[in-house]
């Protein structure tokens, strides 16, 4: 038995999955406890959360960040220690009074530190889908040679898992699941007539009508990649194949996801658009507390709409499946070249429609291998940037 409250490690603590977890944790201080926060730059953000929620430990991006923060803290009279980088990620994601990692880094960066707390054998909570789409073979083999418990976060996974049955492990054909259906929203340029994609801004992307998110995932849930990564992200989750998997247009954003079964049951967990709900699941599990959500009242939501995902809209779908059933380090190559493609969309440097065609031109240029280790999966990531900021470069010219 545990004695005091959960201790709990929050990778990623000022974006917005962070935040909301310091929210949930704040309503339950006798079970749970914060015990180190990190960020990359947001060092004011990061100041004032441990001000508040004291953690033992912060960790920021570089050495003259800590130092900054370091002196701010002691002049505040909190005692937490800042420590430096991905070592510094590493160690509280895996340091042994932790009991709880909640894996909210954007990107690729979270790698390492999430396989470090699942090595660990910690509870992962497990927000960061790149992780599960650079590495699924790897992360899920580290899973297994582990005592870990993964539990996701992301609000369609989270609902898939609890329209699943406890032993889905056997296989969705042994428990009788048809088919997984993943709702998206569709995002801001769902009705945006084609011939006017290429001129949308990126704060137009960014105003996603349902949910407040980070800027590039705000983007990629206009291009609809988003979408893709979490098609991947089930497939390792759930031990789907990539056609398995269907993605249904869900405008309203109330039934996170669905899972179909073979006698025609169709179950789906809904709830109001608000990541607490999946995060207050997965800290209880498989106990229930209160999140802070309103209750869901369905007659004002009125009507629940579906529509197919429109592939000329949303090229980066059909991506991301291929690269799902090319598997290797395609998925790997893919998550970068996204990468690469969004931080340049949102800095000016191209049109909404080229993330698409960049991600496309690197997984075209390089083929899949398998991904045998981890330097696989790091060297293809690598590759995939050179690739794509190659193309950038020579569209500048």
């Amino acid at each position: 038995m545990v004695s005091g409250p959960l201790q709990i490690t929050i990778l990623g603590a000022t974006g917005s999955i962070g935040l909301s977890t310091l929210d949930v944790i704040a309503r339950h201080p006798e079970r749970y406890q914060a015990f180190a926060l990190t960020a990359f730059s947001r060092i004011a953000e990061l100041r004032e959360l441990c001000r508040l929620h004291r953690p033992r430990y912060a960790v920021v991006a570089n050495s003259d960040r800590a130092r900054v923060l370091q002196e701010q803290l002691d002049s505040d009279g909190v005692k937490t220690r800042v420590l430096v980088g991905e070592g510094g990620l590493s160690e509280v994601a895996a340091h042994p009074e932790v009991d709880v990692v909640m894996a909210a880094i954007v990107g690729a960066a979270g790698l390492r530190p999430t396989l470090s707390a699942v090595q660990a054998s910690k509870r992962v909570l497990l927000a960061n889908k790149e992780a599960l789409v650079m590495s699924g073979a790897l992360f899920m083999q580290a899973l297994r040679d582990s005592e870990a418990v993964l539990l996701p976060i992301d609000s369609e996974h989270n609902a898939i898992f609890q329209c699943l049955p406890g032993n889905y492990g056997q296989g969705l054909g042994h428990v009788g699941v048809r088919r997984i259906l993943l709702t998206a929203s569709g995002g801001p340029f769902r009705q945006l007539p084609l011939d006017q994609l290429s001129a949308v801004s990126a704060d137009q992307a960014c105003a996603h009508p349902n949910w407040s998110m980070g800027r590039k995932i705000s983007v990629d849930s206009a291009s609809m990649m988003n979408k893709g990564l979490e098609l991947i992200e089930a497939c390792w989750l759930f031990d789907a194949r990539p056609e398995q998997v269907e993605v249904v247009i869900h405008p309203q954003s109330v039934i996170h996801s669905m899972v179909d079964y073979v006698d025609g049951s169709v179950l789906a967990q809904l709830g109001n658009p608000d990541m607490r709900t999946p995060i207050a699941h997965a800290l209880a599990w498989p106990e229930r507390i209160d999140s802070g959500v309103s209750a869901l009242d369905l007659l004002q939501v009125g009507r629940l709409d579906f529509e197919a995902p429109d592939q000329d809209r949303f090229p980066c779908l059909r991506i991301a499946r291929q690269a799902a059933q090319n598997g290797g380090t395609a998925p790997a190559m893919l998550n970068a070249a996204n990468e690469v493609a969004v931080d340049a969309f949102l800095n000016g440097r191209i049109r909404f429609t080229e993330i698409a065609s960049i991600i496309e031109h690197v997984l075209d240029l390089e083929a899949s291998v398998p991904a045998r280790c981890l330097a696989d999966v790091l060297t293809a990531d690598a590759q995939a940037r050179r690739l794509a900021s190659h193309w950038l470069q020579s569209r500048d010219r």
